[in-house]
């Protein structure tokens, strides 16, 4: 193995040959850990150093890494206290996800680090996004993440590298090849020889380097970096290299060929460099001796911290406050008394408009937003008004899009991503269910990121631009969830949803978009996020629902005669149990109604809940309706069949002589 000091003095070497070579006795140490039962489970690095320790001295402490988990090298090269390195692979407090996630799945705003989730793939559209903000704020800075050569099989990689390219972003992708995802190897995983030839498909300049050589490593990315910061480019790296353990310990190495590790062996980055330092007279015996020495001694002297620590004292309370950054809501009233008559689609435009004036940085994010609108027209005007930079068209990939949402946030950005239709959603499901959702409570990054969802059927639009899917995201614990029915509310929400700086999924019934209109203020203001509405009052019966069902429940009680309680809840997660538990009371005969399916719906949780609380408030068996359990049909017959409109009737009639 050859290596190139160029400019690097002794000192310079010695110190790399430390970062190299604690994260190989840190592994050691674990290896034997493990094996007493004191750590679950451990991903392997080793042979794989060179790799994170050359990439992390390359990049400027300030600049964001998108570690995985075999880039321990990475950890210790940021700097982190090991005691609190510890800590995180014993589940304890003074880790870094308080014991709520395991090993690197973590991530350190002090070291500029985001850690990975077990889904691989995701973390490359979250550097989109950091890359972006430097971008945007006009920062010499470059991003750095990382892929398995396995993980790049993952549609993440195609989404992130093209929207990378098509947007120029500043950002470094880095291919850790060891030739084999858990037991498959390579010519399974691709057919191709080598990742720089998937850049020129991306327009995307490449460079392959020797992941095993230090030095190597640490030059390409250092000349990248300066490329990058005079270009404004992305770049992907190949780091060649070969994982000497398991995918993890228990899989073992036995569908290796005979043979292979040893031949890897004798490209181990930190016997290799060691044998470098000696030959050109800068490692001594003595040296050496003195530096792992000092290792060992800070290795114990961390893990004898860490292990004396309790283990987590068990906090309900503390576990669900963590779902959600901090926020307390303080409402906006409009300045003025003007108002003006304006449609639901005219409402959420003019929201939109008002928050990004509100605030500069903000980002819209969402396909055929730009010049053309959308395809509801509601950013018609906003280039014009706030530029391109700011309200961006993207590629059809609404995986790396939110994922880009969230490393906006990271850098202190709000964004909001609209989804051309909420059944497109399902597109970027992994990103709002395992990062936005969780990353708070995970290691305290907030996400700043509303996604606006055009749901809904009856316009005959047929299963894929009709489905209302609120529930799939209701049962998930980390996201917020308004469904507005009107345009005084929807424009209310709207604004309060951006100012909240966590996630928010904003449902808005397209049917309603052009249908009703309202006086609402011109002004900006806010309403009261998790507060339901007595949008009529009745003694009886009580209509829980929401969005298009506020609507069919006034216009069928009115046909009806009947004298009804209309609790619009607005907020679907958190819910006004307040609100709901009064109507009950009050009326003591429940029907709960929404457009989604019925089976698994919000309304099975909401009769779930008022039976279990209320059973003896009630004269009747809380009843619910909705559409069909089927996909929406396109002809016009069928799909107002699986609406629930003319069963609602029915069953409210029954309810009504119970």
């Amino acid at each position: 193995m050859k290596f190139d000091r160029k400019k690097l003095t002794n000192q310079e070497l010695l110190s790399f040959y430390k970062n190299l070579l604690l994260p190989r006795l840190i592994e050691e140490k674990m290896l034997i850990l493990l094996r007493q039962g004191k750590i679950s489970k451990w991903f392997s690095g080793m042979g794989q150093e060179a790799i994170s320790v050359g990439t992390t001295l390359a990049m400027e402490s300030d600049e964001y890494i998108l570690p995985m988990h075999r880039n321990l090298g990475i950890f210790t090269t940021r700097e982190i206290p090991l005691h609190r390195l510890f800590a995180q692979f014993q589940g304890k407090e003074s880790g870094f996800t308080n014991g709520r996630d395991r090993s690197f799945h973590f991530g350190s705003k002090e070291h500029n680090l985001v850690g990975m989730i077990s889904h691989l793939g995701p973390q490359l559209g979250i550097a989109d996004g950091i890359a972006l903000a430097h971008k945007l704020r006009k920062k010499k800075k470059t991003t750095l993440v990382f892929s398995g050569d396995g993980g790049a099989s993952e549609g993440d990689f195609h989404e992130a590298l093209n929207v990378a390219s098509v947007w120029q972003l500043p950002v470094i992708f880095v291919v850790e090849n060891n030739c084999w995802g858990l037991s498959t190897p390579s010519a399974q995983q691709f057919n191709f020889e080598s990742f720089t030839q998937k850049g020129p498909g991306y327009g995307i300049k490449t460079k392959q380097v020797d992941g095993n050589n230090l030095l190597e490593v640490y030059h390409a990315i250092s000349e990248v970096s300066k490329a990058i910061k005079k270009n404004n480019e992305p770049y992907l790296i190949e780091c060649m290299t070969f994982r000497m353990r398991g995918h993890e310990e228990a899989s073992g190495t036995k569908y290796y060929p005979d043979g292979l590790q040893d031949t890897w062996a004798k490209q181990d980055p930190v016997d290799n460099f060691e044998k470098y330092l000696v030959k050109e007279k800068i490692l001594t015996k003595l040296i050496k001796e003195d530096i792992q020495t000092a290792i060992k001694s800070e290795i114990e002297n961390g893990l004898k911290l860490a292990t004396a620590e309790q283990s987590i004292a068990v906090s309900t309370e503390k576990e669900l406050s963590d779902l959600f950054a901090p926020f307390d809501q303080k409402l906006t009233n409009p300045k003025r008394k003007k108002t003006a008559e304006k449609r639901f689609i005219d409402a959420i435009s003019d929201g939109l408009r008002q928050s990004m004036e509100k605030y500069p940085e903000m980002v819209l994010m969402g396909q055929d937003i730009g010049k053309y609108g959308g395809v509801f027209k509601i950013t018609e005007g906003f280039v014009d008004q706030f530029g391109e930079e700011r309200v961006r068209n993207t590629p059809l990939c609404e995986s790396a899009i939110v994922g880009s949402a969230l490393g906006l946030s990271i850098q202190g950005i709000k964004s909001m991503v609209e989804m051309q239709f909420a059944d497109f959603v399902t597109c970027g499901f992994n990103q709002i269910i395992n990062n936005l959702a969780k990353i708070h409570w995970r290691w305290g990054q907030n996400a700043d990121v509303v996604v606006r969802m055009p749901t809904g059927a009856g316009v005959a639009a047929g299963p894929f631009h009709s489905q209302s899917n609120e529930a799939w995201f209701f049962h998930t614990p980390g996201l917020k969830i308004v469904y507005p029915s009107n345009p005084y509310d929807a424009k209310g929400l709207l604004n309060a949803a951006i100012e909240d700086p966590n996630p928010y999924l904003f449902f808005e019934h397209k049917a309603l978009y052009r249908a009703i209109s309202q006086e609402i203020p011109d002004d900006y203001y806010t309403i009261e996020v998790g507060k339901a509405k007595l949008v009529t009052e009745g003694n009886d019966l009580s209509i829980i629902t929401y969005g298009m069902g506020v609507h069919w429940a006034e216009k069928i009680i009115e046909q009806e005669g009947i004298q009804a309680d209309i609790l619009d809840l607005r907020t679907l997660l958190p819910w006004d149990k307040e609100a709901v538990s009064a109507t009950v009371k009050k009326t003591n005969k429940i029907i709960i109604l929404h457009e989604d399916c019925l089976t698994g719906g919000v309304g099975a949780e909401l009769a779930a809940w008022i039976s279990e609380h209320h059973f003896q408030d009630l004269d009747a068996p809380v009843m619910r309706e909705a559409s069909l359990d089927t996909p929406v049909p396109f002809a016009p017959s069928l799909e107002q069949n699986f609406l629930p409109k003319e069963r609602f009737r029915v069953k409210l009639k029954n309810l009504m002589e119970y």
